[in-house]
Formats: structure tokens, C-alpha cells, sequence
């Protein structure tokens, strides 16, 4: 994830801050975080999104945690790229709380009740000639702005080979190594 924006974007990783806690005043500085979560996960159901389009069952999404969480009361403008098009952006709270499957495991997601948009007063959305581009448009106070952005399969992110794989290779090459012996 890159960002152009009024303050930085801090790419946390989950842990850059001594802290896998987010949600709860956690950073109060006035830049914009993001997280990767679930990367390439093979979807076994649509995932409801308020902004853009469903990720549908059967494809293959990834998943992104962005934040602002500044003290006091600030104001944010920028974008977020990404290295896929964007399938949709979940910025209402029973919207994050339904995916949160895709969240990280080693990520304490703090007060879930109080994360999504501050209604009226925040906006995001899929650039219009960039679909590869979040734009935001935030203003956040106490405890600050969390959205949950899916992207297609991301060409950066790991590939988890199936399980089966390594042991098939070692099955292959002892084959080969037995039949050189013969021969």
C-alpha cells in the first residue's frame, strides 16, 4: 500500500508500533495506518460492502485494514494505492464485523462496536480512472476512522502452495533418483 495524503501513511505490518492492539486511541498521531490481513483467501461466500462491488464466492480476495486515529480531532485527505483493483470497501460497522474472519489472527481489534465511518462527516471511495486507488476523505475524533478494503487476488502477497505439494515433489524426485539407479 502506498499513500499521498496531508499527513503520512504508516504501513504497521500489525506490530511496527509495539502494539497489535488497533481500535482504541492505540496510535493518536494524525497519519493515515493500514494493515494487510487475509491475503489470496479463496472465498467460500459473497462479502456484503457498502462501496463498489461484493466479492463473490468462488474468487479470491485480499484483505486491507486502514485507519486514522489522530489526537485531537484532525483532517485527512489523500489515496492509498494498491497492487490490485478493488473489489469493494466495508465502512459500517456490522460490515467489518461480518468479515472479520479475514482479519489477522495476531491483531487485537479493539472496540468493534465503534469502528466503521463517523457518519456525515468522513468519505471513502474507489477512484473513478484508478481502480487500483482508495480515496479518503476523513475527519476523525475519538476513537478514529476504520474501513476494511478487498482487493483482487494480490500478486504481491505470499501464494500458499496446497499442502500436498512438497511432498509430491519428494515423491517425484525419489522416483527419479531410483530410476537413474537402475539404469
Amino acid at each position: 500500500m502506498d499513500i499521498n495524503s496531508a499527513g503520512n501513511f504508516e504501513d504497521t505490518g500489525g506490530t511496527d508500533y509495539g502494539t497489535n492492539d488497533v481500535g482504541n486511541n492505540t496510535f493518536q498521531l494524525p497519519h493515515l495506518f493500514g494493515f494487510d490481513e487475509g491475503q489470496n483467501i479463496s472465498l467460500t461466500a459473497d462479502v456484503a460492502v457498502n462501496i463498489g462491488s461484493s466479492p463473490q464466492a468462488g474468487g479470491f480476495v485480499a484483505s486491507h485494514y486502514v485507519f486514522f486515529d489522530p489526537d485531537p480531532t484532525q483532517d485527512l485527505v489523500g489515496y492509498v494505492d494498491f497492487d490490485s483493483d478493488i473489489f469493494g470497501i466495508a465502512t459500517l460497522t456490522a460490515q467489518l464485523f461480518a468479515s472479520d474472519w479475514l482479519a489477522r489472527s495476531d491483531v487485537d481489534y479493539l472496540n468493534p462496536g465503534a469502528r466503521g465511518l463517523e457518519s456525515g462527516q468522513d468519505s471513502v471511495w474507489i477512484d473513478p480512472t484508478n481502480s487500483k486507488r482508495l480515496m479518503v476523505d476523513l475527519r476523525a475524533s475519538t476513537p478514529g476512522d476504520y474501513v476494511r478494503v478487498f482487493t483482487d487476488f494480490s500478486p504481491a502477497a505470499a501464494v500458499p502452495l496446497p499442502a500436498g505439494l512438497p511432498l509430491m515433489a519428494g515423491a517425484f524426485a525419489a522416483l527419479g533418483w531410483l530410476r537413474r539407479r537402475k539404469g
